[in-house]
């Protein structure tokens, strides 16, 4: 006789597959059903409880495994502390077998790359993880993604490049931004920083193809980890709930101090995602700041600075899901050394290490070696 399985072991089953839950926000979700095409909302309630649109849980009222694999999944997320290394190529990226055998040899325009086949788990991979059918080699792609978000435009990250022999224009340097900030931003996304309970938040503003366009962006005060960034047509009365939601999702909590500005949509936002009427849980809003002592907003006018000298060499933003502010982010975060944290990144001070001289490269091979598995 076949055994039945719970609601909950039904939905560990589901939470272990990689492609059947799409997080929308920290509260909004859709499970593929496990019998037909479609996708199931599932709902966190803010006064607590869940809600699904599966029959099991419309008809009968009860946690169905939808719901159980989206709390399962929460679950599981990785939480720092996490040392994130470089690929090592005498083991299979796979499995961790050492048990190889080299398997052929792929030409390409900058010379002969070697593949290797695991015993093991029957897997084959090349030295190059994450540059698969690229003409450059991946120290270019690195070097132009260092080059362009310290600061160089991408005119002279392509000249830069030609020194060392890679001949790029400045739209392929673009491509390789686009297509990796994308790779690393998925990957990253899963890896949770282990943030203070101060955040800050403030606005500033920037050309998005010669239109007035505003950059709202929430950090974590004791880091200087940007958690979240969020681009609106205006300043004083535009939703930055999302910005507040999304920084919930990231870090798995809320603070339990939160500065800004006088803006008034800083306030409603924060009576709607941080407030409570639990005093004990309670987030305080620090609303008046003063340019000196210790209500201040230095640290995010700090890096209000850093974005306003990118833009000075970009001149213009031409979008606003541009890859462009998700690099920088990630660069500021992952990449950077900060003078004021002893010369670590925010992510290091976050509990997330990044080794290797070469973080891009880390952070590019680990993330292809996930999306590989998955």
């Amino acid at each position: 006789m076949a055994q039945v399985l719970s609601r909950e072991e039904r939905g560990r089953l589901i939470a272990e597959k990689s492609d059947q839950i799409l997080v929308l926000s920290d509260r909004f979700f859709k499970v593929a059903s496990q019998s037909s095409d479609r996708m199931y909302d599932v709902t966190k309630k803010r006064t607590g409880g869940w809600l699904c649109t599966c029959p099991d849980f419309v008809y009968r009222n009860v946690i169905c495994k939808h719901i159980w694999a989206v709390q399962i999944k929460l679950t599981v997320r990785q939480v720092a502390p996490r040392i994130i290394e470089p690929i090592r190529f005498d083991v299979c990226i796979f499995c961790r077998s050492s048990n190889l055998i080299k398997w052929g040899v792929r030409h390409n325009k900058y010379g002969d790359i070697q593949r290797f086949a695991c015993k093991t788990c029957g897997k084959s991979f090349t030295v190059n993880l994450g540059f698969e059918r690229m003409k450059h080699n991946p120290q270019g792609v690195t070097a132009a993604m260092q080059l362009y978000f310290s600061g160089e435009s991408l005119r002279n990250t392509a000249r830069s490049l030609q020194m060392i022999g890679v001949q790029v224009s400045y739209k392929t340097v673009y491509l390789w931004i686009k297509k990796y900030t994308e790779l690393m931003e998925r990957y990253l996304s899963t890896v949770r920083p282990q943030l203070s309970d101060t955040w800050r938040a403030d606005e500033m503003f920037l050309k998005m193809k010669g239109n007035l366009t505003y950059l709202y962006a929430l950090m974590d005060d004791q880091t200087r980890f940007l958690i979240a960034q969020q681009v609106a047509n205006t300043k004083y009365t535009a939703d930055v709930r999302p910005l507040l939601e999304l920084g919930k999702a990231v870090a798995g909590k809320k603070p339990k101090t939160f500065i800004t500005d006088g803006a008034a949509n800083f306030h409603e936002a924060y009576l709607q995602e941080f407030w409570t009427q639990n005093k004990d849980t309670r987030t305080e809003h620090i609303r008046h700041i003063r340019l000196a002592g210790d209500r201040n907003n230095n640290r995010m006018e700090r890096f209000n600075g850093e974005v306003r000298q990118r833009e000075k060499v970009t001149r213009t933003l031409k979008r606003a899901d541009s890859p462009i502010l998700t690099g920088y982010r990630l660069y500021h975060n992952y990449v950077r050394p900060h003078e004021a944290l002893e010369g670590r990144t925010p992510a290091e001070k976050a509990g997330i290490e990044i080794k290797g001289t070469d973080k891009w490269m880390t952070i590019i091979q680990n993330a292809s070696r996930k999306t590989a598995k998955s």
